[in-house]
């Protein structure tokens, strides 16, 4: 029996950490080439949403996932234009887009299937498969971290990424164009954390529900700082808080001393009290790229 629980644990944490892999994955390439992404959840957001709709309407998954990530790509793009182009500032902007992808897809949700809650429910046959209860997507993301880290620091545009990150005015002299390579990592980050969004409503779940990301993409940005933008590094510590959440499913049985269970609510918040803790006690020993939040402008 204990065999069976741990397994099951083990499948559990698997399935939690997958999205956080996704979005932390992304979230390294914008924040290495030195843009902040505060803007993760609602580009998971975006990417469950349009997955979802592709998805139910096409029959198709893949296309429904690959569609999902084309949205994320869009959205970081204006996320993109409006820190880089525009030097807004970039915490601000995130939020923005974090809010605007909380009621944008209600209201297309709305429009479409006349629920502001949901989008319609997928058929099981439409959903991402899986092997081994392990879903497909969940094999991409973990496929994703040696590849991430070989372009990282194997690669001309690894280092160059860093390079803009650290010191974007030597890159620059360099003849690296800045610009480019941070509109190109910002919309990199749409893509993956989008991917994240994409699995949960047609790999983890069979449809699309308002907020349904709950805080994730917060999540993945502090399993970013905790592994200081690196990404095997990334992998451990979205394991770590997928753990924590899969942990909320056996603790939900506890009984108190009077013999009622555990309040569910203080079960949930668990994930979210060490994402505090977290950024609490760590942000100040990680050290974030040196041009990281910080515009840059090209001298004449």
């Amino acid at each position: 029996m204990s065999e069976i629980i741990t397994l099951s644990l083990l499948f559990s944490t698997i399935r939690f950490a997958t999205p956080l892999i996704f979005a932390a994955l992304g979230g390294m390439f914008s924040e290495r080439s030195g843009v902040i992404n505060i803007a993760l959840e609602g580009l998971m957001l975006a990417g469950a949403f349009t997955a979802a709709v592709v998805t139910y309407e096409s029959g198709n998954p893949f296309l429904g996932f690959l569609c999902g990530m084309i949205a994320g790509a869009v959205v970081a793009f204006v996320y993109a234009v409006t820190c880089i182009k525009f030097e807004a500032d970039q915490v601000v902007a995130g939020f923005g887009i974090n809010i605007l992808m909380l009621g944008l897809p209600a209201l297309l949700s709305s429009a479409i299937y006349d629920s502001a809650g949901s989008t319609e429910q997928i058929g099981k046959a439409n959903l991402l498969p899986g092997f081994f209860d392990i879903n497909i997507a969940s094999f991409l993301a973990f496929l994703l971290v040696p590849i991430c880290w070989y372009v990282l620091y194997k690669t001309p545009f690894g280092l160059r990424l860093r390079a803009v990150g650290e010191n974007p005015a030597a890159a620059d002299a360099a003849g690296v164009s800045v610009v480019r390579l941070r509109y190109t990592a910002v919309v990199l980050s749409g893509i993956l954390a989008a991917a994240g969004g994409a699995y949960l409503s047609i790999g983890q779940s069979s449809l699309f529900t308002r907020a349904m990301t709950a805080g994730r993409g917060f999540i993945a940005l502090a399993a970013l700082i905790l592994a200081k933008w690196r990404p095997v590094q990334v992998m451990f510590a979205c394991l770590f808080f997928g753990f924590t959440e899969a942990l909320t499913i056996p603790l939900a049985n506890i009984k108190m001393p009077s013999g009622e269970n555990v309040p569910v609510q203080f079960i949930q918040i668990i994930p979210y009290v060490l994402t505090i803790i977290v950024l609490a006690g760590f942000i100040g020993l990680s050290r974030a790229p040196k041009a990281l939040g910080i515009p840059y402008r090209k001298e004449k």
